[in-house]
């Protein structure tokens, strides 16, 4: 059996059968985890074994732990600062923002992969331009070139404590003021404009090795009339041809309403699917995904991207990590 192109979330902390049946269906290769699938470490663990051991090739399972407002575990879990926290602290020094940036990427992968979750949809990478409420603090900040330095610090993290990056959302969300989860945000500059800054940390990040990438749902007239997501000139084109990415691309959760251009969900995940994606994610849809499933030829995942996608490394008592000790004890003094 391989892994398909969909990834699906589920609808509280413990599977129902009508889910166990649905993640088993071929077009399935990966599942999302929100807050309201986690209680406590304990029943997360027992919820990750359960999702293991549906499949085999095992599903990818990711979640949001990007830190500050989104952070989809807490209890039991260490609070991690917004990225502006790091950015902030680039301007009375360097070396230590970098340092904390780092920590923060190890202590997120660490405690994801020992509760059984294979990696987290982070870091973002737009560009802070003062407009976007829905970036806002997330973004690392306003120049480009220091959001590159501390996402290469923060990656370098999760790459130590075993997991994957997803750099997002590209090619940046920043610029539009509109939130495209609930509306169509279109950002008219050149893309010249959008070369000089906001694919900076691209670039940079992708000689490094970043492990993949999830296109924004914000369309680009100047270069394209579908959304980034939609769109084989972004994908296909710029990212893979004039960047040279060759990791995983997932799109951003197809039920957002930057989405809707597309049509209904099956559509929408045949037009990513086909612009270059290589996973379709339908989350808080549960109606759509049987018809999703059902419609979508349920193509394999590339072998070699999604095993660069699989968390690497024992599951090990956090107790016995000092590195870890650290991380979690820099991480209070940020947000303290």
């Amino acid at each position: 059996m391989t892994l398909g192109p969909v990834m699906l979330d589920l609808g509280g902390p413990v599977l129902t059968a009508e889910e166990r049946e649905r993640l088993r269906h071929p077009a399935v290769g990966g599942v999302i985890l929100f807050a309201r699938n986690f209680e406590s470490p304990r029943q997360l663990m027992a919820l990750t074994g359960e999702l293991r051991s549906l499949r085999s090739p095992e599903l990818l399972v990711a979640v949001d732990q990007e830190g500050g407002r989104v952070q989809r575990f807490q209890k039991g879990f260490t609070r991690i600062p917004p990225m502006r926290a790091f950015g902030r602290r680039w301007a009375s020094g360097a070396e230590e923002a970098r340092d904390l940036a780092q920590a923060a990427g190890y202590v997120i992968a660490v405690e994801l992969r020992s509760h059984g979750v294979d990696f987290s949809f982070a870091p973002v990478l737009d560009v802070d331009f003062g407009a976007s409420s829905i970036i806002g603090d997330r973004a690392f900040s306003d120049e480009p070139a220091v959001i590159s330095a501390l996402a290469e610090a923060f990656v370098s993290g999760l790459k130590g404590g075993g997991v994957a990056s997803v750099g997002k959302h590209f090619p940046g969300h920043g610029y539009v003021k509109a939130d495209s989860h609930v509306d169509v945000p279109v950002d008219e500059r050149p893309l010249e404009a959008i070369e000089k800054a906001d694919l900076l940390p691209y670039r940079g990040l992708i000689r490094r090795g970043l492990d993949a990438v999830m296109p924004a749902h914000v369309i680009y007239p100047a270069v394209d009339s579908r959304p980034a997501g939609f769109s084989p000139v972004w994908l296909r084109d710029i990212l893979r041809g004039r960047l040279g990415f060759e990791g995983m691309i997932f799109s951003d959760d197809l039920s957002m309403e930057g989405a809707s251009v597309a049509g209904g969900p099956l559509e929408r995940a045949r037009a990513a699917l086909e612009a270059g994606c290589d996973m379709a994610l339908l989350c808080n849809a549960p109606e759509a995904a049987g018809v999703l499933l059902e419609g979508l030829r349920p193509n394999a995942l590339d072998p070699a991207r999604a095993e660069r996608m699989r968390g690497r490394g024992a599951l090990r008592p956090l107790t016995s990590d000092t590195r870890y000790a650290w991380a979690v004890g820099a991480m209070r003094s940020v947000t303290a």
